[in-house]
């Protein structure tokens, strides 16, 4: 009886891997960033705060970005949103230095949906190239 070996997968575009980090260390920076702006930065109360929490739905998805799946880069596309809109919010009505941590939030938010849909999206065109290849080469 003989065992097949797996076909070796071909690595991933470099399109891919940068999205991919990218996304997990904007992820991480938001978790850290939130942490330290509720907790010592400028929380609301002195002694820090329990809005610190918000920080606890961001590290839900860091599994499933470090283990690449497709789906956890769709739905944390959409969720990081909220985020977005509170850095919004908290940069044009908090006074310093909570403004500039909000604005840092903000830019975070945003590398990070943009990792997500590059990732996304390149991932996408890639099987769909695979799929048409495919029955060509069949042929």
């Amino acid at each position: 009886m003989i065992i097949a070996s797996p076909a070796p997968c071909a690595p991933p575009p470099p399109a891919v891997q940068l999205s991919r980090w990218l996304a997990v260390g904007s992820l991480t920076s938001l978790i850290v960033l939130g942490l330290a702006w509720e907790l010592w930065l400028s929380p609301l109360r002195p002694g820090g705060s329990w809005l610190a929490l918000k920080v606890l739905p961001l590290c839900i998805p860091v599994a499933g970005l470090l283990k690449n799946k497709m789906y956890t880069y769709r739905w944390v596309s959409l969720v990081v949103w909220l985020y977005f809109i509170e850095g919004v919010v908290r940069a044009w009505g908090d006074r310093a230095p909570g403004n500039y941590l909000a604005l840092a939030e903000v830019v975070l938010c945003l590398c990070l949906f943009a990792a997500c849909l590059l990732h996304v999206r390149t991932r996408q065109s890639r099987a769909a190239a695979t799929e048409t290849a495919t029955p060509d080469a069949a042929s």
